[in-house]
């Protein structure tokens, strides 16, 4: 019986993501084929299809902040309780390293074979600067909490010059850092300490029982979701950029496909039985385009389809969400940076390539889980010494580009953990086998 509960459940909801994102592309072509913009006959469908998916990301964000603080919190409590927590740590943030260098030597490989910067079809005339970019030192003053909330505003002028919109955004990495902060002082305040931690736990229990609902709805997000961003962006440009995104999933699929379950049957675990848990955060992460607005799902299916403890999982994940990033910060960089150097001409020396794979290993927490890695390129691109114009170029075809690098993202932030609980003989492999449900699953169907 709990077999068959476990196997309704993860197999039925990857079947009902799985058939929403095949009418999410319907609904999106047939959106694009009449006309998505206002005033034609699509823009009701497109303008339905952009509400859904928006609403149900935004649904997701919403719940990151509490999610990522009182997870952390608690699984500081519970880690310091372990003999290994140590272990856990260095060897979570090993694999991390570990992986994003695989994904960047495939990467630079890819750059240097295919070439293409000297294949691409655009013109200097679409070169442009991009109004965000990103450096070594904004990173390093990011990780400085300037609030306790984690909270960021912005404010945009309008066209017009006259009205302007302010609005508020929550930083993840700095939410990371209050939270570790916090989760440390509550241990070494000791009795003080405690009757906080058991609130924590308390409103973690809640924050979790909010996210079973909605992840229930992500069949209907993910319809929102394709379907916008084949409604919006179609495939269109990818006839000029076609060289460099063949060349970007060609790396996305050696990971994906190739790395990922060579190191899970290293480890003696089957990649079939890994990918059938991961599945629905790995779709997830394809339509809605965010590591961020996926870690919910991400840290569900980690812990109760792949057998990771919930205190290591409630670190590793959030953690990975921030900092784990081998298809933005790994290939798609590697590859971008080539094919910059290779449009205006410019030559790369061993030295360069070196420059590439640090920035790929070590600068991956700057592009915090948001949409897009215009901020990882830019910072690979200024590292070296690239013209900045040329992210300009690749913008065209960045949406369509990104749906597959979150999926590996995503795919990356779940293997980690299992990796580790493997090794340290953490890892239940009952849940991984699917022979077993485990008390998550018990409390999702009860939601």
């Amino acid at each position: 019986m709990a077999s068959a509960q476990q196997s309704r459940f993860i197999s039925g909801f990857g079947m009902q993501v799985l058939a929403a994102m095949v009418v999410g592309v319907i609904l999106g072509l047939v959106a694009r084929q009449l006309g998505p913009a206002e005033g034609e006959q699509g823009f009701l469908l497109a303008e339905t299809l952009r509400i859904l998916g928006s609403s149900f990301v935004q649904l997701l964000k919403a719940l990151v902040p509490p999610l990522i603080f009182t997870a952390i919190v608690a699984s500081i409590a519970n880690l310091a309780e372990l003999q290994n927590a140590a272990r856990l740590v260095w060897r979570t943030l090993l694999w991390f390293a570990a992986t994003a260098l695989i994904a960047v030597a495939i990467g630079i490989a890819l750059g240097v074979v295919l070439q293409p910067g000297l294949h691409a079809g655009v013109t200097m005339d679409a070169a442009k600067a991009p109004s965000t970019t990103g450096s070594w030192l904004d990173f390093l003053a990011g990780l400085i909490p300037s609030n306790f909330l984690g909270l960021t505003a912005s404010t945009k002028l309008a066209d017009d010059g006259r009205a302007a919109t302010t609005s508020l955004s929550f930083n993840v990495l700095q939410i990371l850092v209050i939270s570790l902060v916090v989760g440390v002082a509550a241990l070494r305040t000791g009795e003080a300490g405690r009757a906080f931690l058991a609130f924590n736990a308390s409103a973690l229990a809640v924050v979790r029982k909010v996210l079973w609902w909605v992840i229930r709805l992500t069949p209907l997000g993910t319809i929102g979701l394709l379907g916008t961003a084949v409604a919006k962006y179609g495939w269109d440009a990818l006839s000029q950029l076609g060289q460099f995104a063949i060349a970007i999933y060609i790396g996305l699929a050696l990971v994906l496909l190739v790395v990922y379950p060579a190191l899970l049957a290293a480890h003696g675990l089957n990649p079939l039985k890994f990918f059938r848990a991961a599945w629905p955060a790995i779709q997830l992460g394809f339509a809605s385009r965010s590591s961020i607005g996926t870690l919910p799902i991400t840290e569900t299916i980690t812990e109760s389809g792949l057998g990771v403890p919930r205190a290591y999982a409630a670190f590793a994940v959030p953690l990975g969400a921030t900092t784990k990033m081998d298809g933005c910060a790994a290939i798609y960089p590697a590859i971008s940076a080539i094919f910059v150097a290779q449009f205006y001409g410019v030559p790369l020396q061993v030295t360069d390539y070196l420059l590439i794979v640090f920035v790929s290993v070590m600068g991956s927490a700057a592009t915090a889980g948001l949409t897009g890695a215009t901020v990882m390129l830019t910072l690979t691109l200024s590292t070296l010494g690239l013209p900045l114009e040329g992210v300009g170029l690749l913008l065209a075809i960045d949406p369509i580009l990104d749906m597959g690098r979150t999926a590996v993202n995503v795919a990356g932030q779940a293997l980690v953990p299992t990796l580790v609980s493997k090794e340290l003989g953490m890892l239940d492999a009952a849940v991984y086998a699917g022979d077993a449900t485990p008390a998550v699953e018990a409390e999702a169907g009860a939601a």
